[in-house]
């Protein structure tokens, strides 16, 4: 049970960072803008980098919290703090339910229309794997305001973990963030469009924001029960 609960916890945070859409909305980007211009193996290499750039931001977000809360927060969070993250939590829920889709017949999210832009552009123009790469860390990056709770989370359940199992959940919690864009490339690689996974997101769109709103609500009642009432 000691450990049942923080990897619990890991991998519950991980879940929702990975239903999160900026990644995959990015992503099929880059797959139109490549496939009209390079040969399917240059795609590839191009979408193999920028997974590897989402992974690279969220390995080492992670590893710097929980540097940050060994170093500052005496290996864990107290009570008080952990309240504080419940309420994050709830708050996050209502925003993924309230503006993290713009309305419409699309999958346009809640960013800033420059930043938007920007992502789109860049994605767009990106021909080499170092700007795919770039791309994969930018898109992290953008989506911090959503995964960063979920982060803080992972790390302060990982402290309390023995070293090994320490490696062990980090390695979890990165792997399972990168499982969506994986699946996706393997589909398109299998013969699927970039037409038709659009298409497939904007239909169950709905569904995500309120898997992903829900999530947040079940992490906050699980750090509830099983860190704050014990």
């Amino acid at each position: 049970m000691e450990m049942i609960v923080p990897f619990s916890e890991v991998f519950l945070a991980a879940v929702i960072h990975a239903t999160l859409q900026l990644s995959l909305g990015s992503l099929l980007l880059l797959y139109h803008a490549s496939l009209g211009k390079h040969v399917k193996k240059k795609t590839r290499f191009l979408v193999d980098s920028y997974i590897a750039g989402l992974v690279t931001l969220v390995f080492l977000t992670l590893a710097t919290m929980i540097f940050i809360l060994d170093r500052y927060f005496e290996k864990a969070l107290y009570v008080e703090e952990l309240v504080i993250v419940i309420g994050m939590l709830v708050a996050l829920a209502i925003a993924m339910w309230a503006f993290y889709y713009r309305r419409g017949k699309s999958t346009e999210l809640w960013l800033p229309r420059s930043v938007a832009r920007f992502i789109s552009r860049r994605a767009k123009e990106t021909n080499s794997n170092t700007e795919a790469f770039s791309l994969g860390l930018l898109t992290s990056l953008a989506e911090m305001p959503f995964t960063l709770v979920l982060i803080v989370v992972a790390a302060n359940s990982i402290l309390v973990l023995p070293p090994l199992y320490q490696i062990l959940a980090v390695e979890l919690y990165a792997v399972t963030t990168i499982i969506p864009p994986t699946i996706l490339r393997i589909m398109i690689r299998k013969g699927q469009t970039v037409v038709d996974i659009q298409r497939w997101r904007v239909k169950h769109k709905i569904f995500f924001r309120v898997l992903t709103g829900v999530g947040f609500l079940v992490l906050g009642f699980f750090l509830f029960t099983f860190e704050v009432l014990v």
